[in-house]
């Protein structure tokens, strides 16, 4: 089942961020088989509204989210993150995909 990591940021240092920050941080996802599925600034539909950029990334499963995260690679880039962005990540599981039954029998 896949996961997803939710990550909602406010950019502190433009230049940090863009330079040392997201390209690295996205490699490392991606050696991990994550998928950048949508990026950009949040509409806020309700609630607090203070971290207005977000990442959707998926992940095979959680197991797979957590090593990406927990990885020297990425734990690496801590100090860096605390830098360029403050931010809030998040772990939630993708649901069961659906069987089809169509009722047809065979």
């Amino acid at each position: 089942m896949s996961a997803y990591v939710i990550v909602e940021f406010t950019v502190k240092d433009p230049e940090m961020y863009r330079e040392k920050y997201a390209p690295v941080a996205g490699q490392t996802a991606k050696a991990h088989g994550g998928e950048v599925i949508a990026a950009g600034n949040w509409e806020v539909l309700h609630g607090d509204g203070s971290l207005p950029s977000g990442a959707l990334v998926r992940f095979t499963d959680r197991e797979t989210a957590l090593r990406w995260y927990n990885s020297p690679e990425y734990q690496q880039l801590i100090d860096v993150r605390g830098i360029a962005m403050d931010a809030r990540f998040s772990l939630l599981d993708g649901l069961p995909t659906p069987t089809q039954d169509d009722g047809a029998s065979e």
